[in-house]
Protein backbone atom coordinates (compact mmCIF):
# COMPACT_ATOMS: atom_id res chain seq x y z
CA UNK A 1 0.00 0.00 0.00
CA UNK A 2 2.82 2.44 1.20
CA UNK A 3 5.19 2.63 -2.23
CA UNK A 4 6.21 5.43 -4.58
CA UNK A 5 6.26 9.23 -3.81
CA UNK A 6 4.24 10.45 -1.16
CA UNK A 7 3.59 14.09 -0.46
CA UNK A 8 4.31 15.35 3.21
CA UNK A 9 2.13 17.97 2.54
CA UNK A 10 2.39 21.39 4.20
CA UNK A 11 -0.43 22.88 6.31
CA UNK A 12 -1.61 26.17 4.85
CA UNK A 13 -2.33 29.14 7.17
CA UNK A 14 -4.12 32.47 6.52
CA UNK A 15 -4.18 34.95 9.03
CA UNK A 16 -3.22 32.32 11.73
CA UNK A 17 -5.87 29.94 10.66
CA UNK A 18 -5.79 26.75 8.84
CA UNK A 19 -6.16 27.37 4.79
CA UNK A 20 -9.06 24.51 4.58
CA UNK A 21 -9.26 25.84 0.88
CA UNK A 22 -5.95 26.22 0.12
CA UNK A 23 -4.95 22.81 1.52
CA UNK A 24 -7.95 21.04 -0.54
CA UNK A 25 -7.04 22.50 -3.54
CA UNK A 26 -3.28 21.54 -2.81
CA UNK A 27 -4.20 18.01 -1.94
CA UNK A 28 -6.43 17.62 -5.18
CA UNK A 29 -3.37 18.82 -7.31
CA UNK A 30 -1.23 16.33 -5.91
CA UNK A 31 -3.02 14.02 -7.14
CA UNK A 32 -3.69 15.20 -10.90
CA UNK A 33 0.18 15.50 -10.97
CA UNK A 34 0.22 11.65 -10.40
CA UNK A 35 1.78 11.62 -6.96
CA UNK A 36 1.01 8.40 -4.93
CA UNK A 37 0.43 8.89 -1.67
CA UNK A 38 -0.47 12.33 1.07
CA UNK A 39 0.71 12.45 4.39
CA UNK A 40 -1.01 15.20 6.83
CA UNK A 41 0.22 16.49 9.69
CA UNK A 42 4.13 15.33 9.26
CA UNK A 43 6.71 17.78 10.54
CA UNK A 44 6.33 19.37 7.18
CA UNK A 45 2.79 19.97 7.96
CA UNK A 46 3.89 21.67 11.17
CA UNK A 47 1.69 19.18 13.30
CA UNK A 48 3.75 20.25 16.47
CA UNK A 49 2.38 23.73 16.16
CA UNK A 50 -1.12 22.49 15.58
CA UNK A 51 -4.11 22.24 18.35
CA UNK A 52 -5.92 19.21 18.67
CA UNK A 53 -8.86 20.42 17.17
CA UNK A 54 -6.92 21.36 13.92
CA UNK A 55 -4.97 18.35 14.00
CA UNK A 56 -8.05 16.65 12.67
CA UNK A 57 -9.36 19.14 10.71
CA UNK A 58 -6.36 18.96 8.70
CA UNK A 59 -6.39 14.86 8.38
CA UNK A 60 -10.17 15.26 7.58
CA UNK A 61 -9.76 17.81 4.67
CA UNK A 62 -7.01 15.43 3.34
CA UNK A 63 -8.87 12.53 3.42
CA UNK A 64 -12.19 14.33 1.97
CA UNK A 65 -9.69 15.72 -0.84
CA UNK A 66 -8.47 12.39 -1.83
CA UNK A 67 -11.68 11.09 -1.62
CA UNK A 68 -9.93 6.96 -1.80
CA UNK A 69 -8.10 7.74 -4.96
CA UNK A 70 -4.84 7.70 -2.85
CA UNK A 71 -3.59 6.48 0.32
CA UNK A 72 -3.71 9.08 3.07
CA UNK A 73 -1.36 8.74 6.06
CA UNK A 74 -1.82 10.74 9.33
CA UNK A 75 1.32 12.18 11.69
CA UNK A 76 0.24 11.23 14.80
CA UNK A 77 3.81 10.85 16.84
CA UNK A 78 3.65 12.94 20.44
CA UNK A 79 6.16 12.92 22.78
CA UNK A 80 5.03 10.66 25.30
CA UNK A 81 3.26 7.20 24.89
CA UNK A 82 -0.40 8.13 26.48
CA UNK A 83 -0.35 10.99 23.84
CA UNK A 84 0.57 9.12 21.18
CA UNK A 85 -1.95 6.17 21.73
CA UNK A 86 -4.69 8.37 22.01
CA UNK A 87 -4.09 10.71 19.27
CA UNK A 88 -3.44 7.62 16.90
CA UNK A 89 -6.14 5.89 18.30
CA UNK A 90 -8.60 8.90 17.19
CA UNK A 91 -6.81 9.09 13.65
CA UNK A 92 -7.31 5.61 12.66
CA UNK A 93 -11.39 5.44 13.79
CA UNK A 94 -11.28 8.98 11.31
CA UNK A 95 -10.34 6.17 7.82
CA UNK A 96 -6.88 6.92 6.94
CA UNK A 97 -4.38 4.53 5.18
CA UNK A 98 -2.00 4.51 8.06
CA UNK A 99 -0.62 6.62 11.19
CA UNK A 100 3.17 7.68 10.95
CA UNK A 101 4.60 7.91 14.30
CA UNK A 102 7.49 10.00 15.31
CA UNK A 103 10.23 8.80 17.82
CA UNK A 104 9.53 10.26 20.61
CA UNK A 105 11.39 13.88 20.91
CA UNK A 106 13.10 15.35 24.00
CA UNK A 107 13.02 12.08 26.22
CA UNK A 108 15.39 10.55 24.34
CA UNK A 109 14.25 6.97 25.39
CA UNK A 110 16.92 3.54 24.49
CA UNK A 111 16.26 0.79 22.17
CA UNK A 112 14.09 -0.70 25.34
CA UNK A 113 11.60 2.49 25.57
CA UNK A 114 11.67 2.70 21.51
CA UNK A 115 10.29 -0.72 21.26
CA UNK A 116 7.60 -0.39 24.38
CA UNK A 117 6.03 3.11 22.95
CA UNK A 118 5.95 1.60 19.15
CA UNK A 119 3.87 -1.41 20.45
CA UNK A 120 1.86 0.53 22.57
CA UNK A 121 0.63 2.55 19.99
CA UNK A 122 0.28 -0.28 17.18
CA UNK A 123 -2.28 -2.24 20.09
CA UNK A 124 -4.47 0.71 19.78
CA UNK A 125 -4.85 1.47 16.67
CA UNK A 126 -6.43 -0.36 13.90
CA UNK A 127 -4.49 0.89 10.97
CA UNK A 128 -1.02 0.21 9.83
CA UNK A 129 1.70 1.88 11.44
CA UNK A 130 4.58 3.41 10.08
CA UNK A 131 7.52 4.18 12.44
CA UNK A 132 9.10 7.27 11.69
CA UNK A 133 13.09 7.49 12.15
CA UNK A 134 14.27 11.58 12.47
CA UNK A 135 17.24 11.77 14.53
CA UNK A 136 17.45 15.44 13.56
CA UNK A 137 14.42 16.40 15.28
CA UNK A 138 14.22 13.54 18.08
CA UNK A 139 17.70 13.34 19.27
CA UNK A 140 17.91 9.72 18.87
CA UNK A 141 18.72 7.70 15.96
CA UNK A 142 16.46 3.82 15.68
CA UNK A 143 18.78 0.82 15.27
CA UNK A 144 18.35 -1.22 11.94
CA UNK A 145 18.16 -4.15 14.84
CA UNK A 146 15.60 -2.09 16.52
CA UNK A 147 13.50 -1.70 13.71
CA UNK A 148 13.68 -5.72 12.84
CA UNK A 149 12.45 -6.12 16.37
CA UNK A 150 9.31 -3.60 15.32
CA UNK A 151 8.66 -5.12 12.22
CA UNK A 152 7.70 -8.45 13.82
CA UNK A 153 4.09 -6.98 14.72
CA UNK A 154 1.54 -7.27 12.47
CA UNK A 155 0.57 -3.83 12.56
CA UNK A 156 3.70 -1.88 12.00
CA UNK A 157 4.19 -2.16 8.11
CA UNK A 158 7.20 0.02 7.45
CA UNK A 159 9.27 3.03 8.47
CA UNK A 160 10.18 6.31 7.07
CA UNK A 161 14.19 6.72 7.69
CA UNK A 162 15.36 9.92 7.27
CA UNK A 163 18.42 9.27 8.86
CA UNK A 164 20.48 10.70 6.46
CA UNK A 165 22.30 7.19 4.73
CA UNK A 166 21.71 5.37 2.24
CA UNK A 167 23.39 2.16 3.63
CA UNK A 168 20.59 1.51 6.44
CA UNK A 169 18.51 0.49 3.63
CA UNK A 170 20.64 -2.42 2.99
CA UNK A 171 21.25 -3.02 6.44
CA UNK A 172 17.81 -3.39 7.38
CA UNK A 173 16.94 -5.51 4.56
CA UNK A 174 20.22 -7.82 5.52
CA UNK A 175 17.61 -8.39 9.17
CA UNK A 176 15.07 -10.14 7.06
CA UNK A 177 12.49 -7.33 7.05
CA UNK A 178 8.85 -8.92 6.48
CA UNK A 179 8.73 -8.81 2.30
CA UNK A 180 5.72 -6.69 2.79
CA UNK A 181 7.74 -4.23 5.19
CA UNK A 182 7.70 -0.84 3.58
CA UNK A 183 11.10 1.11 4.14
CA UNK A 184 10.80 4.43 3.07
CA UNK A 185 12.88 7.32 2.30
CA UNK A 186 12.49 10.47 4.30
CA UNK A 187 15.44 12.40 2.80
CA UNK A 188 14.82 13.93 -1.01
CA UNK A 189 18.03 13.89 -1.72
CA UNK A 190 18.49 10.09 -0.46
CA UNK A 191 15.31 8.74 -2.31
CA UNK A 192 16.79 7.72 -5.83
CA UNK A 193 19.58 5.97 -3.88
CA UNK A 194 17.38 3.83 -1.44
CA UNK A 195 14.55 3.16 -3.69
CA UNK A 196 17.96 1.68 -6.36
CA UNK A 197 18.82 -0.13 -2.62
CA UNK A 198 15.49 -1.56 -1.81
CA UNK A 199 13.55 0.92 -0.12
CA UNK A 200 9.78 1.19 -1.58
CA UNK A 201 9.42 5.01 -2.53
CA UNK A 202 9.64 8.27 -0.30
CA UNK A 203 7.79 10.62 1.57
CA UNK A 204 9.03 14.12 0.12
CA UNK A 205 9.11 17.73 0.94
CA UNK A 206 10.02 18.50 -2.37
CA UNK A 207 7.09 16.71 -4.06
CA UNK A 208 4.38 19.21 -2.23
CA UNK A 209 5.42 21.62 -5.59
CA UNK A 210 7.24 18.92 -7.66
CA UNK A 211 4.65 16.11 -7.64
CA UNK A 212 5.27 14.90 -11.22
CA UNK A 213 8.60 14.70 -11.01
CA UNK A 214 9.34 12.77 -7.60
CA UNK A 215 6.93 10.21 -8.94
CA UNK A 216 8.65 9.74 -12.29
CA UNK A 217 11.86 10.01 -10.26
CA UNK A 218 10.85 6.71 -8.23
CA UNK A 219 9.28 5.37 -10.66
CA UNK A 220 12.49 4.90 -12.91
CA UNK A 221 14.47 3.87 -10.32
CA UNK A 222 12.08 1.15 -9.37
CA UNK A 223 11.51 -0.10 -13.09
CA UNK A 224 15.98 0.28 -13.56
CA UNK A 225 16.00 3.15 -15.52
CA UNK A 226 19.04 4.40 -14.00
CA UNK A 227 20.29 6.68 -16.66
CA UNK A 228 17.18 8.76 -16.68
CA UNK A 229 16.78 8.51 -12.96
CA UNK A 230 19.77 10.24 -12.98
CA UNK A 231 19.19 12.77 -14.87
CA UNK A 232 16.04 13.68 -13.32
CA UNK A 233 18.03 14.11 -9.89
CA UNK A 234 20.13 16.31 -11.57
CA UNK A 235 17.59 18.80 -12.62
CA UNK A 236 15.80 18.01 -9.09
CA UNK A 237 18.62 18.58 -6.74
CA UNK A 238 18.92 22.27 -6.79
CA UNK A 239 15.89 22.49 -5.74
CA UNK A 240 15.98 19.68 -3.06
CA UNK A 241 18.86 22.12 -1.62
CA UNK A 242 16.63 24.90 -2.13
CA UNK A 243 14.39 23.30 0.27
CA UNK A 244 16.54 22.97 3.13
CA UNK A 245 17.76 26.57 3.26
CA UNK A 246 16.25 27.29 6.21
CA UNK A 247 14.11 24.85 8.80
CA UNK A 248 12.21 22.77 6.75
CA UNK A 249 8.76 23.75 5.99
CA UNK A 250 10.12 27.22 5.73
CA UNK A 251 11.33 27.04 2.38
CA UNK A 252 9.04 25.30 0.84
CA UNK A 253 6.03 27.26 2.07
CA UNK A 254 7.39 30.19 0.49
CA UNK A 255 8.05 28.30 -2.98
CA UNK A 256 4.39 27.12 -2.90
CA UNK A 257 3.26 30.88 -2.41
CA UNK A 258 5.53 32.02 -5.23
CA UNK A 259 3.37 29.71 -7.20
CA UNK A 260 0.14 31.10 -5.93
CA UNK A 261 -0.97 28.36 -4.13
CA UNK A 262 -0.81 29.19 -0.49
CA UNK A 263 -0.17 32.34 1.65
CA UNK A 264 3.50 32.24 3.12
CA UNK A 265 2.76 32.04 6.47
CA UNK A 266 4.39 29.56 8.70
CA UNK A 267 3.34 29.35 12.47
CA UNK A 268 5.74 30.27 15.39
CA UNK A 269 8.41 29.38 16.37
CA UNK A 270 8.52 29.39 12.53
CA UNK A 271 9.60 32.61 10.50
CA UNK A 272 9.31 33.04 6.53
CA UNK A 273 11.76 32.82 5.06
CA UNK A 274 15.06 35.15 4.74
CA UNK A 275 15.58 37.58 2.32
CA UNK A 276 18.93 36.66 2.07
CA UNK A 277 17.75 32.58 1.55
CA UNK A 278 14.86 34.33 -1.17
CA UNK A 279 17.39 34.69 -4.42
CA UNK A 280 18.33 31.24 -4.38
CA UNK A 281 15.23 29.63 -3.93
CA UNK A 282 13.69 31.61 -6.79
CA UNK A 283 17.09 30.20 -8.89
CA UNK A 284 16.22 26.84 -7.86
CA UNK A 285 12.63 27.37 -8.73
CA UNK A 286 13.18 28.90 -12.18
CA UNK A 287 16.18 26.09 -13.05
CA UNK A 288 13.03 23.70 -12.70
CA UNK A 289 10.84 25.89 -14.48
CA UNK A 290 8.34 26.45 -11.61
CA UNK A 291 8.22 29.99 -12.04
Amino acid sequence: MFRGAITALVTPFRNGRVDTAALSSLAEWQIEKGIDGLLACGCTGEAAALTHEEHLHVVRTVLDAADGRVPVLAGTGKNDTRSTVELSAEVSAMGVDGVLVITPYYNKPVAEGQIAHYRAVADAVECPLIVYNVPGRTGTNMTPETIAELAGHPRIAGIKDAAGSAERVTAMLCLGLPEDFAILSGDDALAMAQVALGAKGVISVVSNIAPAAVAELVALTETGSLAAARKLQGRLYPLIRAMFLETNPIPVKCALSLMGMIENEPRLPLTPLSDSCLPALRAAMEGADLL
